[in-house]
């Protein structure tokens, strides 16, 4: 009972009221300091003597503070175009600074309506920095020339170049009109003989996009993946916390609640992830929201490398299509229980969706048919199990005599208990699965709506958002009012119980309470399975009080006109 009612004081926890005039989480706070260069360790091999005359004259020559500020002021934005987002690519370092997804859009206070943008204005998402030799060049402070003012996806490539001494760099972006992928092929010129590193920038966060901001930084993870995906949240992390993680790994993602950047290098042309180091920012927060990532990715004495970059929702089947378990860095189920929760999870999400676009129902509907769906199938099973149940009842008084008669030899009554439900023939288990068998539904649905992006604003009746809680907590009072009802329809006919009287109004009230502020689609699958359950637990309640009542025998002959003896019952 104390789990049930401390539980969303401490997970859910409602939105804090913007200061007027605020912008995003990401965009009001301060930009810190990046990390420091070469925090991932490369993974070529570091000549010991001294770095090439060119490498260091073009080290000398660059000065990172100042170049950055004069590359920041000369910079130019190139927007492509497709009918799926709008992305933005700076000529200061090549840098992604805009994804604008145009199917969705902003729900935080501080810009609900406006198109959704992921990054924040600092992002730091494919900024690179070289490292050859023993010689650090990040090109942040680096002017880019674009081969286009804008483009359309599909069309022409962007490319970009610049030259540094006898270092250059040559960097091809290629746009998929229907996807959120960026295809990144490039060429460093000058890296000898010995190759070097290419440090690829993620982060430092994602911005906010959601009403309930404190809910979509406890989201905030970056993701990685070797033979298994792994997560490490930044509210995690301490401020000025390094976290590494070694390669080769397939992919390096950050993702928030429903959005998700990311690097994947799995194929043999670009090479793999060599590892990645996540650093905290210090925050006067209580915990972490940005991080600094960089990835390393080897590059050949050639100077050639690839990667595909993803920015965009986290829809479940468009990551699967990225291969390599991209779909992994939206995680269902909490870690332990997350083999058995996610199939379960992913096969209710797939109906769902599936119903959704080609039923043409709305995802309100769709709940409402899954409920009685799920009950018509647990049907016999149920029927079976409630009728076990009513068999555990009837012998209850024969157990309390075996109780009474044996308290003081606890294993002569467990004897007397197993031959008890072998002559009967009952399983003291039974009456258990009318509770159990719609656990792993409700669970997987409470990870569905919490991460599936298909629901984000999907509006039903008075609630404006499904996967969001009802602002008027009149869904949770309807599926403990229908919780009470079932109860109060199940305990027709059974023996007056104080406990199972008191538990009769504590349990809806302690669930009414505990799902306040789950998702309203959460509360309305719910309400309408307990609503679905009433008309088979008001056979079953007729049939118990058929077999309760007590047979009149009389024992009193009765003659018939033809002379013969009969008995009435």
């Amino acid at each position: 009972m104390m789990v049930i009612a401390i539980t969303p004081a401490i997970f859910i926890k409602r939105p804090p009221r913007p200061a007027p005039g605020a912008g995003t989480a990401a965009d009001s706070s301060a930009p810190a300091p990046a990390a420091p260069s070469g925090s991932v360790a490369p993974a070529g091999p570091v000549a010991s003597g001294d770095s090439a005359p060119g490498v260091s004259a073009a080290r000398d020559s660059l000065k990172a503070p100042a170049d950055s500020a004069a590359a920041a002021a000369r910079a130019r934005v190139v927007r492509v175009t497709s009918p799926l987002y709008t992305y933005g690519i700076s000529t200061a370092g090549g840098r992604l600074v805009e994804a604008r997804l145009h199917r969705y859009r902003s729900i935080s206070p501080a810009d609900s309506g406006a198109t959704a943008e992921l990054l924040p204005q600092d992002s730091r998402l494919l900024g690179l920095t070289l490292v050859l030799e023993r010689d650090t060049i990040p090109l942040d402070g680096w002017t880019f020339t674009a081969s286009a003012d804008s483009l359309a996806a599909g069309g022409e490539p962007l490319r970009l170049t610049a030259t540094r001494g006898p270092v250059g760099v040559e960097l091809t972006y290629r746009f998929a009109p229907d996807d959120y992928r960026i295809e990144v092929s490039g060429r460093v010129s000058g890296v000898g003989p010995n190759g070097g590193t290419l440090l690829v920038g993620i982060g430092p966060t994602l911005a906010n996009t959601e009403a309930n901001i404190e809910e979509n930084h406890h989201a905030l993870a970056v993701v990685t993946r070797h033979t298994d995906a792994e997560r490490i949240d930044l509210g995690g992390l301490k401020p000025g916390e390094t976290r590494t993680v070694s390669g080769p790994l397939d992919w390096v993602a950050m993702k928030s609640k429903y959005f998700v950047t990311g690097i994947l290098a799995y194929d043999s042309t670009g090479g793999r992830i060599g590892g990645a180091a996540i650093t905290a920012r210090p925050t006067t927060e209580k915990r972490p929201t940005e991080a600094d990532v960089r990835l390393s990715i080897p590059l050949p004495p050639s100077g050639e490398f690839g990667y595909t970059t993803y920015a965009g929702p986290m829809e479940y089947d468009r990551l699967g299509r990225l291969g390599r378990g991209f779909d992994d860095v939206n995680p269902y189920g909490w870690p332990g229980f997350r083999t058995i929760i996610r199939p379960v999870a992913v096969g209710v999400r797939w109906l769902l969706v599936w119903m959704h676009e080609h039923l043409h129902l709305a995802y309100g509907l769709v709940l409402v048919c899954f409920g009685i769906m799920v009950r018509i199938l647990l049907w016999p099973l149920n029927q079976k199990a409630m009728r076990a149940n009513m068999q555990l009842q009837a012998v209850q008084p024969l157990m309390k005599d075996i109780q009474e008669r044996h308290k003081a030899d606890p294993q002569k009554m467990q004897q007397e208990m197993f031959k008890l439900y072998k002559e009967y023939k009952v399983n003291p288990l039974g009456g258990c699965w009318p509770m159990l068998l719609p656990m792993p539904v409700l669970f997987a649905l409470f990870f569905v709506f919490q991460n599936t992006i298909e629901l984000r604003g999907a509006s039903f009746l008075w609630l404006p958002d499904l996967s969001r809680p009802d602002p008027l907590y009149i869904i949770p009072v309807i599926m403990g009012a229908s919780m009470w009802g079932l109860s109060k329809v199940g305990m027709i006919g059974m023996e007056p119980n104080p406990q199972m009287k008191m538990m009769l109004y504590i349990m809806p009230v302690m669930m009414t309470f505990l799902f306040l502020n789950f998702a309203s689609g959460l509360n309305l699958y719910y309400a309408v399975s307990n609503i679905a359950s009433i008309p088979q637990q008001w056979m079953l309640a007729r049939e118990r009080l058929k077999k309760n009542a007590a047979p009149v025998v009389s024992t009193k002959p009765a003659v018939s006109g033809a002379g013969k003896t009969k008995k009435k019952a």
